[in-house]
């Protein structure tokens, strides 16, 4: 496991540990990142060591690196620490690449180490290493974890994970635990009160790990109405993306405490916080009649939860029709709005250094930025002449029709005919030019995932740790995103940032559907159909994306990518090989699926960003709510 970092040969021990200056190295930490900010000090050290000759305090400092580079996944009690990285078969550090020896150090030291987070991670590893267990490691490590601060920025920088395994510990330890689970359910609530406003969303955030392990139900009524009220200040402040989310996790505690009532009063103001982001929408200097019918349509999905039993108090009925009235209005008139993101071209013959630098030292919504915009997507146009030109050039590749397609199963699932040699095109031979345009669009994808997208991610990767809550957050303010689809959306995204792109492709391709059906309705498409027994079906992603509507929403070049990645045969086809089952392990990592993931960031990121630039162009315009 050494890989050459210091001799194979070197043993370590307790007063090795004593003189290895572990707290020299934690006191220069410039900027606190929790274990990122471990895993950079203890590496930058290890290295200074081996180059001073130090090879004892070089491994016992590689050792703190490599366990302070696994990821913590606090849902799985089995495997709560992943590598960090993952990729073209290699991958970090992980528990079973750490030896005996090294576990025995670990054990031995472990008491005098006065770090929390290096001590948690130390207990928590001899626990899930040694064998018999000694609880008393558990016990440890639940005390370590704990003790690091319930404040905003300790939570986004890993406080949130230490305090889930914590939990996750002391309720797999039930008795052992002895009053550790109620001290931190006590712990969890006082903080809970304590925030403000100027906490941001660490309300909701403590409040969901209450819910989440199921405590503080005896306290359900006082967290439904801390809630409601920083909802309140954030509505009154203008900041309706942080009020929304305390009015719906109010409304979830006031339902869980039996309240409907107040339930369905939270559900009220969380539907007219969209209604305010419209009508701001409409109404301002520039305006955009996108955004609002989105926000409309999102009103009207949320005031449609409440109860049948709450509707007559709150004109719940009458509300969504004047509503739909709006969406209408503003679905019309956000046609003219459509249009294709552009974003500057790149020099292709540095295309993988350029990737780097382009994402290399940047704050992290500026290098997510550069990363969604490496490549501009694909241009039809350029596509169509280029194909006819090479067809042109040389006619006999194209003059048989003897070209198909096949499944990996066997089957043919699409045939090219042979085109003819006039000068001018005819409309058959169109049909021949579009599969042309997709074999061009596939060498095109290739290129861009090996030489754009992989390097710049694998940078991201190593200076930035962004978790699932930030891409469901992105998803969340995005207005090309469906209303109630931001976890899944947010979940495929942060899935592909894993590199789990199994995952990806499970989740992101039917939202993908989703969400083109959605922005087809809100344009006036009709997306489904009546059988013979007169059973409405909704359509499916090639026949949506075959009706003339998906250009003008989508534009030509992004309803082509779409059409070509997801539900075209000449192309990978992934949502039909996916719904029926074709999808090999290996065809969700292929090229086309890395661009997929991509291509969703993508939208979704630029979508959000445009929409905040749009409320930066307007004076007085609503707080921006960066994820």
């Amino acid at each position: 496991m050494n890989k050459d970092r210091y001799p194979a040969n070197v043993e370590i021990s307790y007063n090795d540990f004593l003189n290895c200056k572990w707290k020299d190295i934690l006191s220069n930490i410039p900027d606190w990142q929790g274990y990122l900010s471990l895993w950079r000090a203890f590496s930058s050290g290890s290295r200074q060591a081996t180059e001073e000759g130090e090879s004892v305090r070089a491994k016992i400092l590689w050792l703190f690196a490599d366990i302070c580079s696994m990821a913590l996944s606090p849902k799985s009690l089995n495997e709560p620490f992943k590598p960090f990285m993952e990729m073209e078969g290699r991958r970090s550090v992980i528990p079973d690449d750490l030896l005996d020896a090294d576990i025995e150090f670990l054990a031995d030291i472990v008491e005098f180490v006065d770090d929390n987070w290096l001590k948690a991670r130390i207990a928590d590893l001899v626990w899930l290493k040694s064998s018999p267990r000694n609880v008393k490691f558990a016990q440890l490590a639940i005390d370590s974890y704990r003790s690091i601060s319930l404040d905003t920025e300790t939570w986004i920088r890993g406080g949130c994970e230490c305090w889930k395994r914590a939990l996750s510990l002391a309720r797999m330890l039930k008795a052992g635990a002895g009053d550790r689970l109620t001290e931190m359910e006590a712990a969890i609530f006082d903080a809970f009160l304590a925030a403000t406003s100027a906490d941001g969303f660490l309300g909701v955030w403590l409040a969901d790990l209450l819910e989440t392990y199921g405590l503080g139900r005896d306290k359900g009524s006082s967290i439904a109405q801390k809630l409601e009220f920083l909802a309140q200040s954030f509505d009154g402040m203008g900041d309706l993306h942080r009020a929304r989310e305390y009015f719906s996790a109010s409304a979830e505690w006031f339902k869980r405490n039996g309240d409907e009532s107040k339930a369905a009063s939270m559900i009220v103001a969380l539907s007219e916080g969209w209604v305010k982001e419209a009508v701001f929408q409409c109404s301002s200097e520039n305006p955009s009649h996108m955004l609002a019918a989105t926000f409309y349509e999102n009103a009207i999905q949320t005031y449609r939860t409440i109860p049948r039993s709450e509707r007559a108090a709150y004109r719940v009925d009458e509300r969504i029709i004047e509503l739909r009235s709006h969406l209408n209005d503003s679905g019309e008139k956000s046609l003219a709005e459509m249009g294709v993101i552009s974003t500057p071209g790149i020099d292709l013959t540095q295309l993988i250094e350029n990737s780097r630098e382009a994402v290399r030292g940047k704050p992290l919504v500026e290098a997510l930025k550069a990363f969604v915009n490496l490549h501009t997507g694909a241009k039809v146009d350029q596509l169509r002449k280029d194909a006819l030109k090479r067809m042109r050039q040389f006619p006999l590749q194209s003059f048989f029709s003897s070209t198909m397609v096949m499944s990996p199963d066997g089957r043919v699932i699409a045939k090219k005919s042979g085109m003819g040699l006039d000068i001018e095109s005819t409309s058959d031979d169109e049909a021949n030019i579009y599969p042309e345009m997709i074999r061009d669009y596939g060498i095109l994808v290739n290129i861009v995932v090996r030489g754009d997208i992989w390097p710049a991610l694998e940078v991201l990767l190593l200076e930035h740790r962004l978790r699932e809550a930030d891409f469901i957050g992105l998803a969340g303010q995005s207005p090309i995103v469906p209303k109630g689809r931001e976890r899944l959306f947010g979940k495929a995204l942060f899935s592909g940032f894993d590199r789990d792109f199994v995952s990806v492709l499970h989740l992101l391709i039917p939202q993908i559907e989703h969400m083109v059906r959605i922005h087809l309705k809100q344009a006036g498409a009709k997306t489904s159909n009546l059988d013979k027994d007169g059973i409405e079906n909704e359509n499916g992603l090639s026949t949506l994306m075959d009706m003339p509507e998906a250009k003008q929403v989508f534009g030509e070049d992004l309803a082509f990518e779409l059409k070509a990645l997801f539900c075209d045969a000449f192309g990978p086809n992934l949502r039909n090989a996916l719904a029926h089952g074709l999808l090999e392990e290996d065809d969700c990592y292929s090229e086309f699926a890395i661009y997929a993931w991509w291509l969703g960031l993508r939208l979704i990121f630029n979508t959000w960003w445009n929409a905040a630039a749009q409320k930066d162009a307007n004076p007085g315009a609503m707080e921006d709510n960066v994820p």
